[in-house]
């Protein structure tokens, strides 16, 4: 019955933390997805000057760790004379990490699709532009949602990280009651179980996303 007190008691703090959580993940997710999809577009353009800065992003973003990156942001700019608060810093941090790995599966789906896909486009008259849009990206997501999908629901696990920067989002709440009720285990234990039930509903979302996606290609064909 402690036990029940307990988590009633602390419900509230953690949920709010949670709605924090969600909507860190989703400002991250868009800013992401608006991210990667051009950084994918200039890793497959023609011209070279296009390909190199999007590459070395790319390399940058994957190669170090997101904690560090939000130290970066929020820590090292200051010194250059460029502040962001916590909230911003922590929302831009997990955008440029998610734009990278989003731009990897989007430029790995497009190159999934067939060449001659483009050459039956450009036989038609459609330009390079047109071909992307109109034939090359709309069977590309289809096979990208997975892997996307992937990225966007380690966003709701990656928020965890803002908390070193004094966001008050799902793992700093925790902390905050647990600092006054020294129970940690049951509270991590229920933030876990959070974590999860928000990454569910993010699966369920992926799941309608392929089902919308291949019927819309089925009638396309």
């Amino acid at each position: 019955m402690e036990l029940f007190a307990l988590l009633r008691e602390a419900a509230p703090v953690l949920l709010q933390g949670a709605g924090y959580t969600l909507v860190f993940a989703l400002a991250a997710m868009v800013g992401g997805l608006a991210l990667g999809l051009p950084v994918a577009l200039m890793r497959i353009a023609p011209v070279r000057w296009l390909r190199w800065p999007a590459a070395l992003y790319v390399s940058l973003m994957r190669g170090t760790p997101l904690l560090v990156q939000i130290f970066v942001i929020y820590y090292g700019l200051p010194g250059v004379g460029i502040e962001f608060t916590p909230v911003t810093a922590g929302v831009l941090a997990l955008s440029l990490n998610s734009g990278a790995y989003l731009s990897e599966s989007l430029r790995g789906a497009i190159g999934s699709v067939r060449q001659d896909q483009w050459r039956a486009a450009f036989s038609l008259g459609l330009g390079y532009g047109q071909t992307l849009a109109h034939v090359v990206l709309p069977q590309a997501l289809r096979v990208a949602v997975p892997s996307m999908s992937n990225t966007l629901i380690s966003l709701i696990k990656d928020t965890s990280l803002v908390s070193v920067i004094t966001v008050t989002e799902l793992m700093l709440a925790t902390k905050e009651v647990i600092a006054t009720t020294f129970q940690p285990l049951p509270l991590y234990l229920a933030a876990a179980a959070i974590y999860w039930l928000l990454s569910l509903g993010f699966e369920g979302l992926q799941r309608l996303a392929e089902r919308r996606l291949n019927r819309a290609h089925g009638t396309a064909r």
